[in-house]
């Protein structure tokens, strides 16, 4: 049996490698607040059904890596909001706490609104209606 005949219900996890602990629960709890769990090589937010680590690297960082969505792998994380009134909620949150964003607008492709945003590491996250 392949995957494609099983209905899934849902992702379990998503884990994003951050280069600082701390630093990304400064910024992630101000975008989707107090995490569920914390230590000093791991941060789990619950957002729906999925959890998100943010991660320390298991080996050593090479120097000056950062996140680039042109590389095989990520190219962004999307959470799904349910209406215009909530993506509103979510830009008012994110001036509120001055983290620069794109503001409502329509996507190119699917007609629909989003608001995108960069952690401190570069990783795209959007809000997307």
């Amino acid at each position: 049996m392949t995957v494609k005949n099983v209905k899934l219900d849902h992702i379990h996890h998503i884990v994003l490698t951050v280069k600082n602990i701390p630093r990304a629960q400064n910024f992630y709890s101000k975008v989707l607040g107090k995490p569920n769990y914390v230590d000093k090589y791991q941060i789990m937010y619950q957002v729906g059904k999925t959890k998100m680590f943010l991660v320390t690297p298991y080996g050593k960082i090479p120097k000056n890596d950062k996140f680039n969505p042109n590389r095989v792998g990520l190219e962004h994380l999307a959470f799904g909001v349910a209406s215009l009134r909530i993506l509103k909620q979510i830009q008012s949150g994110l001036n509120k706490n001055k983290i620069k964003h794109s503001g409502i607008h329509v996507d190119q492709h699917s007609k629909k609104e989003k608001i995108w945003l960069n952690d401190p590491d570069g990783i795209r996250l959007e809000f997307f209606l």
